[in-house]
C-alpha cells in the first residue's frame, strides 16, 4: 500500500467534505494523495441509512480525488477513547504513514466530534510506541510511525485560527463534493422529502457553508477559504515564501 500525504479524519460522513474539502481537492489537483477515515457510519442521524450513508461516502470520495475510504465503525453518538478505538486507528497511521492529519478541534458542538479529536491526539502518541504491536493486512507486523503535523479544521464552533487554505478555485468542486451527501443535505430534486427537517437539509445550509467561506476569504484577500488550527508549530525556511516575483 503506497503512503498518503494528507489524512482527514471525520466522525461522520459528510464531516470531511464540509470542513476542509476545498483542502483536499487543492491538495490532490497538485498531485498529493489524500485520504478519508470516517470514525462511524453515521446511523444515528436523523436522515438516511447506513447503506445509503456509505454510497454517498463513496461518491463524495471520488469527487474529491481521495485514494481511500477507511470506516472504523465506531458506535454514533457513542464514541469513546477506548484501547481498542486508539489501536484501530494506529493501524491507518502505521498504514498510510500520513505527513499531516486533518481533525475535528477539542471543543465541538457533537460530542462525537470532540470525541474524535481526543482520539485522534491519542492515536497519534500510540503510533510511535514501538511496543504498542499491531499487524497489517498481510499479517505482518508494522513500523511505529507519527505524522509530522497536526490541524484541526473548522466545524460548528469558531476558534482563532493559525491559517487559512484559498479554496477560491475548488469551491464549486467542495459543494459538489458536500452535494453527494444528498441524503443529509438540501439538494433540489434530489433530496428526500419524507425525512425530519434539519439544519442541513434545509435551503439556508448552503447560505451558511458559502457565507463562511467567504468570510476566511476575507480574511486573507481572495473569495473562498477554509480554517485551520495547528496544534504543532509550524516553521518557515524564510519569509520568502510569501514574496512575490518582480519582473526586471
Amino acid at each position: 500500500m503506497e503512503q498518503l500525504d494528507v489524512l482527514a479524519i471525520g466522525a461522520h460522513p459528510d464531516d470531511v467534505e464540509m470542513s476542509c474539502g476545498g483542502t483536499l481537492i487543492k491538495l490532490v489537483r497538485e498531485g498529493w494523495r489524500v485520504g478519508i477515515v470516517d470514525c462511524t457510519r453515521g446511523e444515528l442521524g436523523s436522515r438516511g441509512t447506513v447503506a445509503v450513508r456509505a454510497q454517498e461516502a463513496a461518491a463524495a470520495a471520488a469527487l474529491i480525488g481521495a485514494v481511500v475510504r477507511e470506516n472504523l465503525e465506531l458506535p454514533d453518538g457513542r464514541i469513546e477513547v477506548t484501547l481498542e478505538a486508539i489501536t484501530a486507528l494506529v493501524r491507518l497511521f502505521r498504514l498510510y504513514r500520513p505527513q499531516i492529519l486533518l481533525f475535528p478541534p477539542p471543543f465541538e458542538r457533537h460530542p462525537d466530534h470532540e470525541q474524535v479529536h481526543r482520539l485522534v491526539r491519542a492515536a497519534y502518541f500510540h503510533s510511535g510506541l514501538a511496543k504498542l504491536v499491531t499487524q497489517g493486512p498481510d499479517g505482518q507486523p508494522q513500523e511505529p510511525y507519527r505524522p509530522r503535523l497536526l490541524f484541526c479544521y473548522m466545524q460548528a464552533y469558531e476558534f482563532e485560527p493559525s491559517f487559512y487554505v484559498d479554496i477560491s478555485d475548488v469551491y464549486a468542486d467542495k459543494v459538489r463534493a458536500v452535494q453527494a451527501h444528498a441524503s443529509q443535505v438540501y439538494v433540489p430534486g434530489v433530496s428526500p422529502q419524507d425525512g425530519p427537517e434539519t439544519v442541513l437539509s434545509r435551503p439556508e445550509f448552503w447560505d451558511m457553508l458559502e457565507v463562511r467561506a467567504r468570510y476566511f476569504g476575507m480574511r486573507i484577500g481572495v473569495r473562498y477559504a477554509e480554517a485551520f488550527l495547528a496544534l504543532t508549530p509550524l516553521g518557515l525556511p524564510t519569509l520568502a515564501v510569501w514574496l512575490e516575483r518582480r519582473s526586471a
